[in-house]
């Protein structure tokens, strides 16, 4: 479909001095080489310096920062640099990346989830389209770019064919697969694994121990199932009100015009399409029974000869769900002839690679600025300068006080600063282990879950969001003279009403001991 777009007016007011202020703002990998930068020379500096912490017996623990610009020091980060705190950082966490990429893009890449979102989107019940519409966008953030460049302007195309504003649809599906972005029904998607993963490092490279309240270890991509899994049915719901009953009404009595070659019959499911359906059902079947299998034999639990209980089934499961992934994108792609050989099947792995480059660059200067931080000692310093000034605030004795004010602090900086792995990288090794140390009742399942609310939940009003002007572009076909400003007039009462919810349930998860996952 063929489209102009036409020359958006200029911002004002608040809305300019975010896009403004957030224009200014370096890239996340720049970023990371500015702080390596400057930790290297403040531990010259500063190296020598002690302070004393309380340890986990209660005792005092005696901390003494290194001066990394000492011959040893730089020995060790040259030695280290590429192996042990790039590659193997956190235990191979980037490989545990990647592997959970290839799966999804098999699947991406065969076409199998965006004939999965089209097949449902237009099977959806009027009644119930607000609904269906915010679900889909929330479980297609499995599928990342999916539900912004399919479910979106699919969305439009089915308001406009039951006559009704097409930027209605939009904006519920704008507001699933964006202030959603991080709930699911699925375990162990990409941004579990990115955020579980990291936060295990972020915790264990300062001594804090990778466990919930109640002491028990936390699986990083799991961690947050039974939160995610509440949260995906409660912003469905909220989404569908709010469309309902501000969006939509509002809309409703604002003049749009359709596109000259708009075909509303654009995105319908090919008969090859439903065939590839059919396959991957079967797909489906089998990898489960496999999985099932590898449940009940191998991979079942044991205790090891220490007398340990030892879950290979719960250790691999990342392994295992882009396994999934796998054979049912095979099935789809091999069905639907998007797949002729294997060669084909390895082209859509080296596809979905190709979009992980910058995720290796930030990585890379990541990792070894956090691992500075930790062998350093840098690290627990700023842990322990942040913890002191909190608790000099008696915030220590109001862990919800805490909740809520990580929550508030990250959804402002969001507006600015985009991006929810780089973001994680420059917050996560501050705010993880600071609010253990403030209050231990501050796990880093509990502090990931807040995070997690306010990334996504203000990611639809701001223009620094990576697809704020594709969206604005999809938008504009129906109504050129639409501003971002607009678009985040159209978007508030999604975001307000998921920061406030959302944070409402985390709080009420952690009120009555209820776990986040397994």
């Amino acid at each position: 479909m063929s489209e102009t777009i036409t020359p958006a007016p200029a911002q004002k007011g608040v809305i300019a001095f975010i896009e403004r202020a957030g224009k200014k703002i370096p890239d996340p990998v720049i970023i990371f080489m500015f702080l390596f930068t400057f930790s290297l020379l403040l531990t010259g500096l500063i190296g020598g310096l002690q302070f004393e912490t309380t340890g986990a017996d209660g005792g005092a623990v005696t901390h003494t920062i290194k001066n990394m610009m000492a011959t040893e020091s730089v020995r060790w980060m040259f030695d280290n640099a590429l192996l042990t705190n790039w590659l193997s950082f956190g235990g191979g966490v980037l490989g545990v990346i990647l592997i959970v990429m290839l799966g999804v893009g098999i699947a991406e890449n065969s076409g199998l989830l965006s004939a999965v979102i089209k097949k449902v989107g237009l099977r959806i019940n009027d009644r119930w389209l607000p609904l269906m519409v915010v679900f889909l966008g929330i479980m297609s953030s499995i599928a990342t770019d999916a539900g912004y460049l399919i479910l979106i302007p699919l969305a439009g195309l089915l308001y406009a064919g039951l006559g009704k504003n097409p930027l209605i649809g939009m904006a519920a599906a704008f507001a699933g697969v964006s202030a959603g972005f991080s709930a699911n029904l699925i375990p162990a998607t990409p941004v579990d694994v990115i955020l579980g993963a990291n936060a295990r490092i972020f915790a264990e490279s300062q001594g804090i121990p990778f466990e919930t309240a109640s002491g028990e270890a936390i699986n990083p991509a799991t961690m947050h199932y039974f939160f995610i899994f509440i949260s995906t049915f409660i912003l469905a719901g909220l989404g569908a009100w709010v469309t309902s009953r501000f969006v939509a009404p509002r809309l409703e009595k604002m003049s749009y015009e359709l596109p000259e070659d708009l075909n509303l019959n654009d995105f319908q499911v090919s008969d090859a399409d439903n065939k590839g359906l059919r396959a991957a059902g079967i797909g489906l079947v089998l990898a489960l029974l496999a999985v099932a299998g590898l449940a009940m034999g191998p991979l079942a639990t044991y205790t090891n000869e220490a007398g340990r209980e030892v879950t290979p089934f719960l250790d691999n499961v990342i392994l295992l769900i882009a396994m999934v992934f796998a054979v049912v994108g095979i099935f789809f792609g091999v069905a639907t002839g998007k797949f002729k050989s294997l060669q084909d099947v390895v082209k859509a792995m080296v596809k979905q690679m190709n979009t992980m480059g910058y995720i290796l660059v930030l990585t890379f200067f990541c990792y070894n600025f956090l691992a500075l931080l930790g062998f350093s000692g840098l690290g627990t310093y700023v842990t322990y300068l942040g913890a002191s000034f909190l608790g000099s605030l008696g915030l220590q004795d109001y862990p919800i006080l805490l909740i809520i004010g990580f929550i508030m602090t990250t959804a402002v900086i969001n507006l600015f600063v985009g991006g929810l792995t780089s973001k994680w990288m420059l917050l996560g090794p501050i705010f993880v282990p600071m609010l253990y140390q403030v209050n231990p009742n501050m796990t880093p399942d509990l502090v990931t879950a807040a995070y997690r609310i306010a990334d996504s939940s203000t990611n639809i009003i701001t223009p620094m969001m990576t697809y704020a002007g594709v969206i604005l572009a999809f938008m504009r076909k129906y109504k050129p003279e639409l501003s971002f400003g607009d678009v985040i007039a159209m978007m508030v009462p999604y975001s307000l009403t998921f920061l406030s919810v959302w944070t409402a349930v985390l709080v009420g998860f952690f009120a009555f001991n209820i776990p986040l996952g397994f």
